[in-house]
């Protein structure tokens, strides 16, 4: 590999030129971060038009023959196809340094070792953990990557000063890396993102056929969970068949659940609420999702901290929202995590903030004395 030449931002690791094919949310936000620190790259899409709208945004420009070669290569197409981009990139630029961003890592680099003629070497596997249910160019963010994990899954060839240029991408767009074995990142995601996208996807195909009044009883909850479910089908499809064997075993593992679970609703229907086993059965499996909960990181990836919820009543007016934002940074409380939720039928939204035990009843009482209205949980 022959040196780059460097970034124009100061500090930033990552070498110019860039090559992103494929230019949907991932790889246009990866473009749209780096074109914002001067590192000039390049797009390739096989849609002119999704290429055009990454131009738009500024993402980049589109890839011309007379181009310098580029020194790194950044694929971000969906698994099913991502390997053949992988190993033509590998091919045609045999001085750059290639990396995929697909959410499957071990059936690509299977596909890979499979052509004996390439250079993996210069190849490390990647994915970022990040995204939203929106897709295409239109939705990418230059911050989308900012305070995320970012995967490194290189392979026993791959060279350090590959596995250094990917990290460097990765750092210079604000994600956190971390080194995981291919089959280690698929059996991880298939619990923590694939699993969560199914079963959201599952919950809002039962509102397919729901009588409109139930519909209209739904609260914050049935948003927050089906959120996901608005996303894109034929990448889902792709990434979940290339991911199969992992997520079976995580879905027969929720079966089972499920069938417990079952199995006390049963005992409750057929012999009265009080029945033998019902009561536990039930409170043991939300006593687990408890113990889960309390597992997840919190911010920043450090421990999970307990919050305080203030919840305010907002008028559905503009600017009222940014008035709550504005005086609660004036009172100089930190608003830790926040929540929308509009009251059906009424002008007035619940703006829950979360925020430290030590400053909840501080800011009630600043709070009121500003007359907003306020609830505490």
């Amino acid at each position: 590999m022959t040196e780059a030449r460097p970034a124009t931002s100061g500090g930033l690791t990552t070498s110019g030129p860039v090559l992103v094919i494929g230019t949907g949310l991932i790889g246009a936000s990866i473009g749209l971060a780096l074109s914002a620190h001067g590192v000039p790259v390049r797009l390739r899409d096989s849609s002119p038009t999704a290429l055009a709208l990454a131009r738009d945004v500024g993402a980049g420009e589109p890839e011309r023959t007379a181009d310098e070669p580029p020194a790194l290569v950044v694929v971000a197409a969906p698994p099913d196809v991502a390997a053949g981009i992988v190993g033509a990139a590998l091919h045609a630029y045999p001085e750059a340094v290639v990396t995929d961003v697909a959410s499957v890592k071990a059936t690509i680099r299977r596909e890979l070792e499979a052509f004996a003629t390439l250079d993996l070497s210069r190849y490390v596997g990647s994915h970022p953990m990040a995204g939203r249910e929106r897709h295409g160019a239109a939705a990418a963010d230059s911050d989308l990557f900012a305070g995320r994990p970012w995967v490194l899954a290189a392979g026993p060839e791959t060279s350090p000063e590959a596995l250094r240029t990917v990290r460097g991408l990765a750092v210079d767009l604000g994600a956190s890396p971390v080194e995981m074995s291919p089959a280690e990142h698929d059996e991880a995601v298939a619990l923590v993102s694939h699993l969560p996208q199914l079963m959201s996807s599952l919950l809002a195909a039962r509102l397919v056929r729901a009588p409109e009044r139930a519909l209209g009883l739904a609260g914050q909850g049935l948003r927050d969970v089906t959120r996901i479910a608005a996303s894109d089908p034929r990448l889902w499809a792709s990434i979940l068949v290339g991911n199969a064997n992992p997520i079976r075993t995580v879905l027969r593992a929720v079966r089972d659940d499920l069938d417990s679970l079952l199995g006390s609703l049963d005992r409750a229907a057929d012999d009265g609420p009080l029945a033998l086993g019902a009561m536990a059965g039930i409170a043991g499996l939300v006593s687990a999702g408890n113990d889960g909960v309390a597992r997840i990181p919190g911010k920043h990836g450090g421990a999970r901290k307990h919050y305080v919820d203030v919840t305010v009543l907002v008028p559905d007016r503009p600017g009222e929202l940014g008035r709550l934002f504005t005086e609660v940074g004036e009172i100089g409380v930190n608003i830790e995590d926040f929540q929308m939720e509009h009251s059906p039928r009424q002008k007035v939204g619940m703006a829950t903030l979360a925020v430290l035990p030590g400053v909840a009843e501080a800011l009630v009482t600043e709070l009121e004395e500003r007359a907003w209205r306020v609830v505490v949980e």
